[in-house]
């Protein structure tokens, strides 16, 4: 008997597999006898108690059945509609063509492979955005309330809506940090900012509803709504945000996304008449609005801004606030401070998504801020970050010069710059020559609903020390002149 094991695991199971594929091939046809498992042993090289085992594998699951003092043989099942194999059985599973929902296949054509596929490993200097700041102090903090957690857990569900303990410091931090005057009831703790947006898409639009988008903007918010199957546009922003002159008027709007504390990815900041007509608008047009505060917390001019959500007096803002920007990606943990209108059914989807958030992890970030080592990671971010912004700036002007344009709001983890000179094929062949030489640069073209009459990078500084931002940005400078010439 022709078996060939596939190497993964247990060797015993190993036979099992290939003794199973072979009755379903029909190699094995039904009422046939198997070797003895000392034959079978000596014939593979492998130990009786290996083929015994497998044996007793396949018994369990029905494939084959043992008759006292005869051996064991094939099941009669087997015997049933059995294609015989008519070549080489292949190590490569034969898959099903599948037949996905309209959900599934709009999932499956807006899943960005370059992003979620990671990559940027590899590479000696990524300027990617959104990779964390390395703080061993913080590392050493989170390990202890970590331990701590899990000593005093609870074996029970987590509530849905998240750990009381973590909702008052939320409410507590919010306070003194984003003028936001919230109770813990208003609080759902989710898996970081892109299942709040899915909340949002399942609990408030159905098919072909209207979701405004900033343009640009942050693409896991239009990849979610669109997978809903709803009708995403765009908005324009200029220096001072989103232009709130040019609001739609007349058609429905069910659900605007706005970055007011510092607008993805151009960096600017909603001027006060732009938020208090932002607001007005969404009263009167019935329209609910997303603040994603994704790093607000990061000003290295002046005190953070007082959130959109402060201001709101109607009810119509959903605020979003992440820990994973500001702590380590990895940790999956934010948070939604909801109108009450909206509480109940924003819960209730989240129970159904995932019954809650890790508790263990909930119990140490709420412990992790109550001991005042949150804001002073917060505190000595900043100014590290401060100091990697400077150093960006000064060597991209320095290796760079006139042949990029600086869209700096002196706030967050990362800068756009502007390539005047360049076509839009010009900056994509300047990215692959900066990939070959272990730089990673990412245009600003896939933030875009509509295209931009100039291309532009985003550049991510938080996850390179000075130093290294000044090599990267002499790479830089190197691929911009040869592509130029």
């Amino acid at each position: 008997m022709f078996l060939e094991l596939d190497e993964l695991g247990p060797r015993y199971l190993q036979l099992a597999r290939a003794l199973k594929q072979a009755i379903l091939d029909g190699r094995c046809a039904a009422t046939t006898r198997l070797p003895a498992t000392r034959v079978l042993a000596r014939e593979l090289a492998l130990s009786r108690n290996t083929v015994l085992a497998a044996y007793e594998q396949l018994a369990a699951e029905g494939f084959i059945e043992g008759r006292v003092g005869s051996g064991c043989y094939v099941a009669a099942f087997a015997a049933t509609k059995v294609v015989r194999a008519t070549a080489q059985p292949s190590r490569t599973p034969r898959t099903r063509k599948a037949a996905l929902a309209r959900r599934g296949r709009r999932a499956l054509e807006l899943f960005d492979q370059s992003i979620h596929g990671r990559q940027h490993r590899g590479l000696r200097y990524n300027l990617q955005y959104g990779l964390p700041m390395t703080n061993p102090q913080l590392a050493s903090a989170w390990r202890r309330e970590l331990n701590h957690a899990a000593a005093h857990a609870e074996m029970d569900y987590p509530d849905p809506q998240g750990l009381i303990a973590l909702r008052h410091q939320v409410c507590d931090y919010l306070a003194r940090r984003r003028g936001i005057v919230a109770a813990p009831e208003d609080v759902l703790i989710v898996s970081g900012t892109q299942q709040a947006f899915a909340l949002a898409a399942d609990v408030l639009l159905d098919e072909g509803d209207r979701v405004l988008l900033e343009d640009p903007h942050y693409r896991g918010a239009r990849q979610v709504f669109q997978t809903q199957g709803a009708h995403v546009f765009g908005c324009r922003v200029d220096g001072d945000g989103l232009v709130t002159a040019a609001l739609p008027r007349g058609k429905a709007t069910r659900l605007a996304v706005v970055t007011p504390s510092h607008q993805f990815p151009t960096g600017a900041v909603l001027s006060l008449p732009r938020r208090m007509h932002l607001l007005d608008w969404a009263q009167r047009s019935g329209c609910w609005l997303i603040e994603d505060d994704y790093d607000g917390e990061f000003r290295y001019d002046a005190r953070p801004l007082a959130a959109l959500k402060s201001l709101d007096r109607a009810d119509c803002v959903i605020y979003i606030g992440t820990f994973s920007k500001v702590l380590f990606p990895s940790l999956r943990l934010g948070y939604m401070v909801l109108p009450p209108g909206l509480r109940q059914a924003f819960v209730a989807a989240k129970w159904l998504t995932d019954r809650g958030c890790p508790a263990i992890e909930q119990a140490a970030l709420a412990r992790l801020i109550a001991s005042g080592a949150f804001e002073r990671h917060l505190r000595q971010a900043a100014k590290n970050l401060k100091t990697r912004r400077a150093a960006l700036l000064t060597a991209l002007k320095r290796h760079a010069g006139d042949a990029v344009e600086v869209a700096d709001s002196s706030a967050g983890m990362h800068i756009l710059a502007w390539l005047p000179r360049m076509s839009h094929a010009q900056s994509q062949r300047m990215v692959e020559r900066a990939r070959s030489r272990g730089l990673g640069l990412y245009l600003v073209a896939p933030y875009c609903l509509k295209p931009l009459p100039r291309p532009g990078l985003l550049l991510g500084y938080a996850d390179l020390p000075p130093a290294d931002l000044q090599a990267a940005m002499r790479v830089f400078g190197e691929c911009l002149r040869e592509v130029e010439r």
